[in-house]
């Protein structure tokens, strides 16, 4: 089976040596949205050639087909932080991974946490005038200490080991042996030994397990703080969502218009056809859940902050800001606790927004450039 040419398919303006290098370092998003608007699949010259799709179909392709598409060898892979866990493994080892972690991190499962989980924000909540992003930073890894080892864990070392990710790049790329190292042996420490109903109790009779906490910790930290400062903002900002019904809608919202993983990345282990083009073996393909749920054939005013769009089911393999298929994030019941659980404390009084900057700044994840300036009276 032989590749199609490179000129099959279309590409956004790049230099004639060093392609969208340069670019894609500086205004990634620019330049996705500028191939978007070419086709729903598109070429880009990076340090290796890459293919980028958006479309549902893309989605099914590449989130649905693993052997195909592997982990390894993609971006994932870059940074100590997610080089490592069920994150890097690819079939047949896969499955058998998954089986094993699934039934702890389901939502049923992680249900008991709420109530803790909650006091945990109580103790947490800012008053008066505050910034939505330097809170989000500081909630969410008590949270995760919280869930993962009923906050045992030395708080100054879980931020001392999570800060580099929200840095701009390459922060969160550079090794740190030694951070790493001291987080690894406190993780293994509390294996079995933490307060009752912590997840690295249920986890420590897996071989590995010590791992795949470290993962999940980096994995849940920028994601989640980074959608909790937008929608914390948007709460502000749209009094009519304010209500525990509307919540779970404006979290989804959210995470439609800025997610996180805004990029996903795999690697082919062998060529595929996509309408009727052939891929060669080795490619480094791209999905995009930003360009996906920006697709204005499938979004209504995609640019829009609309909620209520909620109240129906989204388009198949249309919204994904978890992914989808069988590598579908593991944490996502998590993560979608911790965000209820940390917002629902300001749908009660006055909350308004006062000053801020909600455009999107690419990272590993995806940030708000801030601050998201709020005022909150829980009085009033």
């Amino acid at each position: 089976m032989t590749a199609a040419p490179r000129s099959s398919l279309p590409s956004p303006q790049g230099a004639p040596v060093a392609g969208h290098l340069g670019r894609w370092g500086k205004e990634p998003l620019t330049l996705l949205e500028e191939g978007a608007a070419l086709g729903e699949a598109f070429e880009l010259r990076l340090w290796r050639r890459a293919v980028v799709g958006y479309s549902t179909a893309w989605n099914r392709t590449v989130l649905g087909d693993l052997d195909t598409f592997r982990s390894r060898g993609s971006l994932s892979g870059m940074t100590p932080y997610l080089n490592g866990g069920v994150v890097m493994t690819d079939p047949p080892a896969h499955a058998e991974r998954r089986a094993q972690l699934n039934p702890h991190f389901h939502a049923t499962a992680l249900a008991p946490l709420r109530e803790r989980l909650a006091r945990t924000v109580d103790r947490e909540l800012p008053r008066g005038s505050f910034d939505t992003v330097a809170w989000s930073l500081r909630v969410v890894p008590a949270l995760l200490n919280e869930a993962f080892f009923g906050g045992s864990f030395p708080p100054a070392l879980l931020a001392h080991f999570l800060a580099p990710l929200h840095r701009p790049l390459p922060g969160p790329l550079l090794p740190r042996p030694v951070r790493f190292a001291r987080v690894r042996r406190q993780i293994a420490r509390r294996m079995g030994h933490a307060p009752e109903g912590a997840l690295v109790n249920e986890l420590a009779h897996l071989p590995g397990a010590a791992e795949e906490v470290r993962v999940s910790l980096a994995a849940g930290f920028d994601t989640t703080s980074h959608t909790l400062s937008w929608a914390l903002w948007f709460l502000a900002s749209h009094p009519d969502a304010r209500n525990q019904e509307a919540l779970p809608r404006l979290i989804k919202e959210t995470q439609r218009l800025y997610p996180a993983g805004w990029l996903g990345s795999r690697v082919t282990s062998r060529p595929f056809t996509f309408e009727g083009r052939t891929f060669p073996r080795g490619l480094l393909v791209f999905y995009s859940p930003y360009l996906t749920h920006r697709h204005p054939d499938l979004w209504r005013n995609p640019a829009s902050f609309e909620p209520d769009r909620f109240a129906s089911r989204p388009p198949a393999w249309g919204y994904i800001p978890f992914a989808a298929g069988p590598r579908a994030c593991l944490g996502m019941h998590l993560a979608r606790m911790m965000l209820e659980v940390a917002l629902e404390p300001f749908l009660a009084g006055t909350l308004e927004a006062v000053d801020g900057d909600p455009r999107p700044r690419t990272g590993l994840t995806l940030a708000p450039r801030g601050p998201l300036q709020v005022r909150w009276d829980p009085r009033a």
